[in-house]
């Protein structure tokens, strides 16, 4: 059976971590306290989002969304943030959330899909973000539509991770979840390495942000 070789961070944590200095350090214990960057919170509203509107539109006509059926028709602009909207397009949400959702749950929802984007997307400082992250989990475990109330239970469950973000003023991991994605790819493109030291140089060789990349030229 071929060994399974150690991910690459684990031979250069060690070093790395002994040369940090203690801001950084204190840095990196409260990052590593985070499960979820901010992409992962939002994509949870986006996701009771469709679910809701899926449910409604079951409810209302007893079937999936046709491409004529008015909550059907604004799925994409649901998932847009409201300073994203022009005028128009606000408008055609507002038709059709008139027409599909007589009982209003989809709006309610969408009402708290924003809100739970706001944390992150305002334009508001830091400290007026951190008290609305702090009314969104409190206030979202109560909330009657049930979906909306699960993605509630699952921000309070997670709550220390959640407002880590505005004790590291906002850092997030994306950076090393990209890095990561390299490194996965190249090995599963190469199948495995028998070697850990020809694993180690192909992975900092992908990873390392060197290599060129091809730019898309412009079709005349």
């Amino acid at each position: 059976m071929r060994p399974r070789c150690p991910p690459v961070c684990c031979w250069t944590r060690r070093r790395h971590w002994s040369r940090a200095s203690p801001a950084s350090r204190t840095t990196w214990k409260a990052l590593s306290r985070r499960r979820d960057n901010h992409f992962h919170v939002v994509k949870l509203g986006t996701q009771v989002v469709d679910e809701v509107r899926r449910r409604v539109q079951q409810e209302q006509l007893g079937r999936r969304g046709h491409k004529n059926d008015p909550l059907y028709k604004i799925r994409g602009l649901l998932r847009h943030g409201l300073e994203h909207l022009t005028e128009r397009q606000h408008t055609r949400l507002q038709a059709g959330l008139i027409v599909g959702d007589p009982d209003g749950e989809v709006e309610l929802t969408w009402s708290c899909y924003q809100q739970l984007r706001a944390i992150y997307a305002g334009t508001a400082s830091l400290r007026e973000r951190r008290a609305l992250a702090e009314k969104v989990i409190a206030s979202f475990p109560t909330c009657p539509i049930p979906d909306v109330a699960r993605l509630g239970r699952t921000l309070r469950l997670w709550r220390s991770q959640v407002l880590a973000y505005f004790d590291t003023d906002g850092l997030s991991n994306g950076g090393t979840e990209a890095i990561n994605m390299l490194i996965e790819k190249a090995r599963r493109l190469a199948h495995g390495y028998r070697n850990f030291e020809n694993y180690r140089l192909r992975m900092l060789l992908a990873a390392s942000g060197t290599r060129g990349r091809r730019v898309r030229t412009a079709t005349p």
